[in-house]
């Protein structure tokens, strides 16, 4: 077991307990509306253990594959290339430091801030599954094909000894996945 969520409450939602293992994909929707994004943040830090929660217990660290930003500033005088994004984020020993480069017009001195949400997503999930095979990950600036082939990615992972966390908005893949969790609201 790497993770045991004994149910996360707070002043506005609750996230019924379960666990992760090595092998599965739980999915823990959220759904989609203006308390997105901060509660994101929120359950993704506790599952990280980066906010301590009484009712979540981290057997093994999990990493969530984060979002590229770069200044305004850096983007317009001096922005991050793909190959100085990998050399920063990546481990240049895993196959996965490289698997951008599979896409035929991606090289490493292609601006990242060039690229879309896809190509932009698939770059820090690389990065981070370089790192580790147990993630948390989200799918925020994909169109619906993206989503889907980064899921497939992921899914292979866990398929080969991973663990995965997505924060979603949708139940898109509730029939795809080892748990489908949904957060439950409290009513004012």
């Amino acid at each position: 077991m790497l993770l045991e969520n004994k149910g996360i409450k707070t002043d506005t939602f609750y996230i019924p307990p379960f666990d992760l293992n090595v092998g599965e994909i739980v999915v823990l929707n959220l759904f989609q509306g203006a308390h997105f994004y901060e509660t994101e943040m929120l359950i993704r830090e506790i599952l990280c253990g980066r906010i301590p929660n009484e009712n979540v217990i981290i057997h093994q660290n999990l990493t969530f594959a984060e979002h590229f930003f770069e200044s305004k500033i850096r983007s317009f005088f001096y922005p991050v290339t793909v190959g100085e994004y990998l050399k920063k984020n990546a481990n240049p020993d895993s196959p996965y430091a490289t698997k951008i480069y599979e896409t035929e017009w991606i090289n490493k001195k292609t601006k990242v801030n060039t690229l879309a949400g896809n190509p932009r997503k698939s770059l820090s999930l690389y990065a981070t599954l370089s790192k580790t095979e147990n993630i948390v990950f989200d799918l925020r600036g994909q169109d619906p094909q993206g989503a889907k082939e980064t899921y497939t990615i992921v899914k292979a992972v866990v398929k080969n000894g991973g663990s995965a966390i997505l924060l979603d908005g949708f139940n898109e893949m509730k029939n795809d996945c080892t748990k489908y969790i949904e957060i439950q609201w409290k009513k004012n």
